[in-house]
C-alpha cells in the first residue's frame, strides 16, 4: 500500500522546522529516521499532511558528556551510533547494554534515539532506558525550550505531551550522584522483533551503597512503566539477595501486561522478576569482584 498525498519539507535550521510545524497545525510529521513513521504511512495509519524531515540540520547527531557528567543526545543521533561508541559502557552502561537490543541492525543504521522516544511504542526500548536513568527530553517550540522528564514524556501508547509546534531537540541524561552502573535485558521471540518484556535499571552508587535507582519497563503496560516504588526500596541500602527479591517482586507487581500471543500476564510478570534479579545480582556479583 502507497502512502496517502503528503507535502515534503526539508529545512536547514531547527527554527524553520519548528515554523513548518507551526504552519502544519496539528498535521505535520517529523522525519528524522523514519524507521517507525514511513510503515506508519504505508499503511494509511498515519496519514500527515506534512512531512518535516530534519535531516538537512547540522549538529544534531551527537552524543557526548558534559564536564560535569552530563549526558546529551542529539535529535539525529543514530541508535548505530550509540551501539558502536566504544567508550559508553564505561560511562552509560544501561543505554550501552540496549543499544545492540534495539530492532535489528538495519533499523539501528537509520533510526533514532529520540525519535524513537517521541515514538511512545509501549514496547520500545529507549523510554525505558531513560525513565531508568532519570533523563529528559529537551523540547524547542515558537515559545522556546523547556525540559520534560521522560517519566511525564509519554501520556498514552504512541502518544506524548508534545506539542504539535514543538521539536525535540535533545534527550539528556542528569549527571550521577555517584558511580553509574546498571542492564538492559530484553525478551523477543527472535532478533528484531518487539519485545516481550524488557527491563532497564539504572543504579548510582557510592561504595556499596545505593544512592539512586530507576528502573523502566517495556512491554508490560499501555506506556512505558516508571517501577518507582521498586528502585526506591534499593536506595540508601546495599544489594543484598532479600533486598534484590524484594526490589524484583516490586517490579513484577508495577507491571500491566496483557495475554497474547507472546504470552500470559503471569508469564510476562514472571520475566520481569527475573530480568530485575538478574541485572542486579550481576552488578552485586560485579561490586565483589571489585572489593
Amino acid at each position: 500500500m502507497y502512502p496517502s498525498r503528503f507535502r515534503y519539507e526539508a529545512p536547514d535550521t531547527v527554527e524553520e522546522a519548528i515554523e513548518l510545524l507551526r504552519l502544519g497545525d496539528g498535521e505535520a510529521k517529523v522525519l528524522a529516521g523514519g524507521q517507525s513513521l514511513l510503515p506508519m504511512m504505508k499503511l494509511r495509519f498515519a496519514s500527515p499532511a506534512l512531512l518535516v524531515d530534519i535531516n538537512n540540520i547540522p549538529d544534531l547527531t551527537y552524543h557526548r558528556a558534559d564536564a560535569d557528567g552530563t549526558f546529551r543526545i542529539g535529535a539525529l543521533c543514530r541508535h548505530a551510533h550509540l551501539e558502536k561508541s566504544k567508550d559508553l559502557g564505561e560511562t552509560q552502561p544501561t543505554i550501552a547494554a540496549a543499544a545492540p537490543l534495539v530492532a535489528d541492525p538495519i533499523v539501528r543504521t537509520r533510526g533514532t534515539f529520540v525519535g524513537s522516544v517521541c515514538h511512545a511504542d509501549p514496547q520500545g526500548d529507549w523510554a525505558s532506558v531513560m525513565i531508568a536513568l532519570g533523563g529528559s527530553v529537551i523540547a524547542q517550540g515558537p515559545s522556546g525550550r523547556r525540559t520534560i522528564p521522560v517519566a511525564d514524556f509519554v501520556s498514552g501508547p504512541f502518544q506524548t505531551v508534545l506539542s504539535y509546534d514543538e521539536l525535540a531537540i535533545e534527550a539528556v541524561v542528569p549527571a550521577p550522584e555517584g558511580i553509574r552502573a546498571g542492564g538492559y535485558l530484553k525478551l523477543e521471540r527472535r532478533v528484531g522483533d518487539f519485545a516481550t518484556a524488557g527491563v532497564a535499571v539504572s543504579l548510582e552508587l557510592s561504595g556499596s551503597s545505593v544512592v539512586r535507582a530507576g528502573i523502566g519497563l517495556t512491554g508490560v503496560g499501555s506506556s512505558t512503566i516508571n517501577a518507582a516504588e521498586a528502585a526506591l526500596s534499593l536506595v540508601g541500602g546495599h544489594l543484598e539477595a532479600d533486598g534484590i527479591a524484594h526490589a524484583a517482586e516490586l517490579a513484577a507487581a508495577a507491571s500491566q501486561p496483557r495475554s497474547d500471543h507472546r504470552g500470559s500476564a503471569a508469564y510476562k510478570r514472571h520475566i520481569v522478576s527475573t530480568f530485575v534479579t538478574r541485572i542486579l545480582m550481576n552488578l552485586r556479583s560485579a561490586q565483589q569482584e571489585v572489593a
